[in-house]
């Protein structure tokens, strides 16, 4: 890790946020097959895992940014074309069923906390992650997860308007196609997030 970047990882103020890693997404009961192979290619999972691993290991607050939908749609706008698409069909994410939990590769169940939202595409605005993350001192995220499409970028561009320093370790998020995803952090989210791998951010842990 870069000694620009160690500078932002302090461990007691830096969290590790995961971005709709569940199984209705990504996961076995998922809908999107471009998003899956998307995230296999990339062993986004497996990366993940480790990271957290390492994390929690080290103390670092782990947080699970989740989507799902009520039964009877509550709370979930129609009022953008994914999401009016979305809503058509809800099955993959309707809450409390199999596919809007956490993947199970990556989830700690006593040490993990959860931020969930019915609403809009991106994990601050509406929900009560900008006050947990302040409750626990928090002032730099590590962005993990899908989709670099559409999520990630929305995680970045509120963490920072919101004041957070954000990290992007490249091989723990995924998008498509692969060209478009790498274009994207390079010519976007490099403007946003101290860009590294999940493999720095474990050395650093393993040398504190």
């Amino acid at each position: 890790m870069t000694r620009e970047l160690a500078d932002f990882f302090n461990v007691s103020a830096t969290a590790i946020l995961t971005m709709e890693i569940q199984a209705g997404t990504i996961g076995e009961l998922s809908p999107f097959p471009e998003l899956v192979r998307a995230a296999q290619d990339s062993n986004l999972l497996a990366n993940v895992g480790s990271l957290l691993d390492a994390g929690r290991k080290s103390n670092v607050k782990v947080v699970h940014c989740t989507a799902s939908f009520r039964s009877d749609l509550r709370g979930s706008m129609t009022n953008a074309p994914l999401l009016r698409a979305m809503t058509r069909k809800p099955e993959h994410i309707l809450e409390n069923t199999p596919g809007s939990l956490v993947c199970k590769e990556i989830l700690h169940q006593e040490y993990d906390l959860v931020s969930n939202r019915y609403h809009g595409v991106s994990p601050f605005t509406g929900t009560k992650l900008d006050s947990l993350l302040s409750d626990l001192g928090i002032t730099t995220v590590v962005a993990t997860g899908v989709s670099l499409n559409v999520a990630i970028l929305g995680l970045a561009i509120e963490a920072v308007n919101l004041g957070y320093n954000v990290i992007l370790p490249v091989d723990c998020v995924a998008g498509f196609p692969e060209q478009y995803a790498q274009q994207l952090i390079e010519r976007t989210l490099s403007l946003l997030c101290f860009i590294t791998t999940s493999k720095e951010i474990i050395d650093f842990l393993n040398t504190r």
